[in-house]
């Protein structure tokens, strides 16, 4: 009995990881298409239409936003929700969680599509939107959290592979950025102003600016890169001792 439930396949949660992948490549275009727009408006500003919300000041953050966080971090939550399954021999901690991750990402997607072209901006650099939608971002990124560490606690393997290291190092930094770095006291339910100010406003900002790239756009990345390119090259990673040095 126990060796028939053993052989038993594992049955993943690959439903997140495709939703969120058919949404990378959603975002991906999005995200990619206002970039050669406001590329574009730099040559012929006329492009605006003169209209408030296609300008370059409106347009250019949600650009960014779509790219680093609506793309890359879409295509982060696939490819991390399917590592640490396959890893781990055991599907996600808890499908409703990692259900309401995906929705919970999306709805941020589309306040930010909505809210930045309309001028509803903190004026930080890679953190524009308004203390509501900051909100629902910690409070995703903390279900993501539970999900994803949830998962190496109850994996089947002895040892936690590597890329798991990286996508859980990035998964928490950010949390810590996101949450310091937006820290505000709100005027009404679509302004605010930073609890810091002056000098301190600016370091806090680019502290996060900075490790957002450091662990968003890079950790994350290498994360998916230990799995997928041992993967793709049908051979182990050169090194397992040397991979652990490097994250």
């Amino acid at each position: 009995m126990s060796e028939t439930l053993q052989n038993q396949p594992i049955e993943y949660n690959m439903k997140v990881v495709r939703q969120f992948t058919v949404m990378t490549i959603i975002w991906g275009i999005v995200g990619m298409g206002l970039g050669v727009l406001i590329a574009a408006q730099l040559v012929w500003p006329e492009l605006n239409f003169n209209t408030p919300w296609l300008t370059y000041s409106r347009l250019r953050p949600l650009h960014t936003n779509a790219v680093i966080f609506a793309f890359g971090t879409s295509a982060l939550f696939a490819t991390s929700y399917y590592v640490v399954q396959k890893t781990c021999k055991t599907k996600l901690f808890s499908d409703r969680l990692a259900t309401f991750t995906f929705w919970g990402w999306q709805a941020v997607i589309v306040a930010a599509v909505i809210t930045l072209p309309m001028g509803l901006s903190t004026t930080k650099e890679y953190a524009e939107l308004e203390w509501p939608i900051d909100i629902l971002i910690a409070v995703v990124w903390i279900a993501y959290a539970i999900v994803f560490f949830g998962t190496l606690a109850i994996r089947k393997t002895s040892h936690i592979y590597v890329a798991n290291w990286f996508y859980g190092g990035f998964i928490v930094v950010i949390a810590m950025l996101h949450i310091v770095n937006s820290m505000a006291i709100p005027v009404n339910f679509i302004k605010s102003y930073s609890i810091y100010s002056g000098a301190v406003d600016a370091m806090i900002q680019w502290w996060y600016g900075h490790n957002a790239v450091g662990f968003l756009l890079t950790a994350g990345f290498l994360g998916m890169m230990y799995y997928f390119v041992p993967k793709q090259a049908e051979r182990p990673v050169y090194s397992y001792r040397l991979s652990v040095v490097h994250f």
